[in-house]
Parts: C-alpha cells; sequence; structure tokens
C-alpha cells in the first residue's frame, strides 16, 4: 500500500466513526442552507477565500491550474491568471495586498499582488503543499498528513507545527484550510466532513456532517469530485462552502451538535 493510501484509510476511518451513538466523542453538526450561488463546474477547487466583498479561488491540475478573482453574486471570473502548465495549483492565502500559493508536489510556493495578480516571489518548502489560511499573526498549512504548519508571513518560512488529533488518534488528509471564530476548520479529503481544530492543542473539537449537501450536488446530474473549499465572511458572519468540479456555491448556517450522535 502506498503512503498515500495509508493516508487515506487513516482520514476515512472518520466515516465509520461518524454516527455511533456518543458518550464523551466529538460532537457531530449538521447544517442549513442560507444562500446558494453559481460556481464555475469547471474549477477544480484548491483555496478559497473571501475578502472584501469577493471570493478568490485556486484550481489545481496540471495544465489548468488558476488563481481567479469571483464575483459571488454570479460566480462570475473577474480576473484570472494561470500558472505554468507543469504545476498543480494548491491552497492560497492573501496576506498585507499579497496572495501566496502552493503547489503540489513541486515543493515551490508563489506569491502575487494581490491587485493585479501580478508576480512577485517564489518560496520553497518541503513535502506536498495542500492549503492555506491565515490567523492574523501566522500563515497555516496543510501538507496532507496530520500534522499542520505555522509559517512566517512575511517570510514563509516554517515557525512550527500542530499534531492534530481526532479522540488522541491522528486525523490524516486534511485539506482545505479556513480560520473561523478563533479555530481552524479543515476539509478531510476524500470524506463528506469538516473539522473544527483547536488551534493550541491540535484536537478535533467538532465534525461537521455534509454528506447530504455532497448528495445534493450529485443529484444535479452531472459528474463532480470531493468537497473542497471553505471560506468566511467575518464581517457579516458567513461560512461557504464548495467542492472540486461543483456548479454550486452554498452558503451555510452550522445547526447542532446532533444529539445522541458523535465520534468515537
Amino acid at each position: 500500500m502506498t503512503s498515500i493510501r495509508k493516508l487515506a484509510a487513516l482520514a476515512l476511518g472518520l466515516v465509520a466513526l461518524v454516527a455511533v451513538p456518543a458518550r464523551a466523542g466529538v460532537p457531530v453538526y449538521g447544517y442549513t442552507i442560507a444562500h446558494t450561488y453559481p460556481h464555475d463546474p469547471a474549477a477544480f477547487t484548491e483555496g478559497l477565500f473571501y475578502l472584501n466583498g469577493f471570493l478568490y479561488e485556486s484550481t489545481g491540475l496540471e495544465g489548468k491550474s488558476d488563481i481567479r478573482k469571483v464575483q459571488l453574486a454570479t460566480g462570475k471570473v473577474l480576473q484570472r491568471r494561470a500558472i505554468a502548465p507543469q504545476y498543480f495549483g494548491e491552497g492560497i492565502v492573501a496576506w498585507k495586498g499579497r496572495l501566496a500559493e502552493l503547489t503540489w508536489q513541486s515543493q515551490i510556493g508563489f506569491t502575487y499582488d494581490l491587485g493585479t495578480f501580478k508576480p512577485r516571489s517564489t518560496f520553497h518548502y518541503a513535502g506536498e503543499g495542500w492549503a492555506l489560511t491565515h490567523d492574523g499573526r501566522r500563515i497555516i498549512m496543510s501538507d496532507g498528513t496530520a500534522q499542520l504548519r505555522f509559517l512566517d508571513p512575511d517570510t514563509l518560512a516554517e515557525t512550527g507545527r500542530l499534531n492534530v488529533t481526532l479522540n488522541g488518534r491522528p486525523l490524516a488528509m486534511l485539506n482545505e484550510l479556513e480560520w473561523v471564530k478563533g479555530e481552524i476548520l479543515a476539509n478531510v479529503w476524500q470524506t463528506n466532513f469538516i473539522v473544527r481544530i483547536d488551534p493550541k492543542t491540535g484536537a478535533v473539537t467538532g465534525v461537521i456532517d455534509l454528506s447530504s449537501l455532497v448528495a445534493q450536488e450529485q443529484a444535479r446530474g452531472r459528474p463532480i469530485d470531493v468537497l473542497n473549499g471553505i471560506a468566511y465572511d467575518a464581517a457579516r458572519d458567513r461560512l461557504f462552502v464548495t467542492g472540486k468540479l461543483w456548479s454550486a456555491l452554498y452558503e451555510i448556517r452550522l445547526t447542532g451538535p446532533t444529539p445522541g450522535v458523535g465520534v468515537n
């Protein structure tokens, strides 16, 4: 079994753990849909964030990767920049007028002017690059493992790591990230779940079950890929989610936790 399959098996263990009668388990949250917005069904979404009234999105796949500025209400791409075809684009984050982007396995990242998307610099890291967010002080990076990395926001050098655990066990395949109200939200790749992570301890404090949202997107009758993409509008307390090749972006409100259901 390859290392990626081993990691996937660890992540997929979360599927079997959800909806078990809870005692002292991690609570499971549901959602309601507040609004549905158009989303480019050709976008293989890797990174997503909301800033100053617009969505910023990065897409993956070699030869198709780009960064883009998107009008929320219509899904219209207002501005985009393709990256070199040999790179598989991954997560993005904004910091002080600069947009930083990871690539998957090339161990190189790029920075751009946030307003013009003009390239500014490159940076390097060991291992894979998956997703980025920030907490106002540090950039937070996922790499497909059960660890999150902290980066200096100005130099993008690594300054530390956080081990993420679910009931004391490492939780791998952490993907798209978003900082929301003092906690880290992370998609778990190849599952229908978003986990809520305590940034001090790394413990998962809640699991958001979006299985029915995935089923709703599948019911549209066109091929889709996995749930991936979280954005947050702090000023209006709006949480957005989407997926790779999805034709809709959803504004959701969390409900729960569900009585008697947890992750053990």
